[in-house]
């Protein structure tokens, strides 16, 4: 999903120090009793494969959960059984992680594959001012500058919703450049246990908003073996069909919506 990124912030320094002083910042942890990155695991780190990742969220982190989740439940199905009841009407810290994946998981409820990336869309335009696309354009072109400073940006933007990353050099049409972030848990995909949200309701149309609102390439390659995610700016998409992710199969013994006996997710099905 796309958070801050659209925000105009003209750096006083060099990409690649504002870059390591977010990544650091982001990373201190429980090392430093940080409560803004978030994690709460006595190693600072998050936790391994199987196991699911502590987080003590701040205001930060409380205001981005409460602005997607109350845009989302516009078109957020009933409430499902064992859950809290419909928050539209509560207030705003009544929201706080499980909510946040509770609301994309009623989303995704009856609706295809393109249905749940279209309310995305209407979601992140929703939240924009009028013509920030546009201004968008103008300001970052698809040069390599623009695609590390977004790069930059994401690591700090973005931990509220995948948890800790950090800029890496990729390569993108022969040229490297830091234009990368490696996402080391996707705490979206960690909690919601589901392929198809992960892809449906993150990875495409992220890239797509990225990629066709913005006029700058984003490609976003999650590992399904240990949850990591790696985002590359400036590298187009391919098309769904040709994305290794089209074959996923489910988590069967984390998603309470995965089909055991099928081969690739339903949800990744048109």
């Amino acid at each position: 999903m796309v958070v801050l990124s659209f925000q105009v912030i003209q750096p006083q320094a060099p990409i690649s120090q504002f870059a390591h002083y977010s990544t650091q910042r982001c990373s201190s942890g429980a090392a430093s009793g940080s409560i803004r990155c978030g994690i709460a695991e006595p190693s600072g780190v998050p936790a391994p494969m199987g196991q699911k990742t502590k987080y003590k969220d701040g205001l930060f982190e409380k205001v981005f959960m409460t602005l997607f989740a109350r845009k989302m439940e516009k078109f957020a199905s009933g409430t499902a059984a064992g859950n809290r009841g419909n928050k539209e009407t509560s207030g705003w810290w009544d929201y706080d992680y499980e909510s946040f994946v509770d609301t994309s998981r009623r989303v995704m409820h009856g609706r295809s594959r393109s249905q749940q990336q279209q309310v995305v869309r209407e979601v992140l335009l929703s939240m924009l001012p009028p013509g920030a696309p546009a201004q968008f354009r103008k300001l970052f072109p698809p040069t390599k500058w623009a695609a590390e400073f977004n790069a930059s940006l994401t690591v700090p933007f973005f931990h509220w919703l995948v948890g800790p990353s950090e800029v890496v050099e990729v390569e993108v049409n022969g040229v490297k450049q830091r234009s990368g972030v490696h996402i080391k848990k996707c705490r979206y995909l960690e909690n919601s246990g589901c392929v198809g949200m992960c892809v449906n309701m993150c990875k495409i149309p992220t890239q797509e908003f990225f990629t066709n609102e913005f006029g700058l390439p984003l490609t976003m390659n999650p590992n399904f073996e240990d949850m990591s995610c790696d985002m590359i700016y400036g590298q187009v998409p391919p098309p769904f069909e040709e994305d290794p992710v089209s074959k996923q199969p489910c988590f069967t013994d984390l998603c309470s919506m995965s089909s055991p006996s099928a081969s690739v997710c339903t949800k990744l099905q048109a």
